[in-house]
């Protein structure tokens, strides 16, 4: 895929995402994240896409791996506690959840 097509298809996605059509948007998110695995921006998006369609294992998968990669994205430490806290797994949320209130202060828990 060209890189204009690329950057076409996140918009795509960002309209379904936009329009609360959720497993839609990440649907057409995995092969741009595929194409560009370093894209922290899609890869956040297609997180939460999973987050919002309920796919909590995949968010988690997606959110860990951007964390890999860039360990102080305080958004997704933020994203990561919540979507831990919503399997119900508060004590490892918490961590998280920290991290992010420390890296900025907008994501206070």
């Amino acid at each position: 895929m060209t890189t204009t097509a690329l950057a076409d298809e996140y918009t795509r996605a960002h309209l379904y995402f936009d329009s609360k059509a959720y497993s839609d948007a990440a649907l057409i998110l995995v092969p741009i994240v595929e194409a560009d695995p370093a894209n922290t921006a899609a890869r956040l998006l297609l997180a939460r896409s999973y987050y919002h369609s309920a796919q909590l294992g995949r968010a988690e998968a997606e959110l860990r791996r951007v964390l890999e990669r860039d360990p102080v994205e305080s958004y997704a430490h933020l994203m990561l506690g919540r979507t831990l806290e919503r399997q119900s797994r508060s004590a490892e949320a918490v961590p998280h959840l920290r991290l992010a209130a420390a890296m900025d202060q907008s994501h206070s828990v």
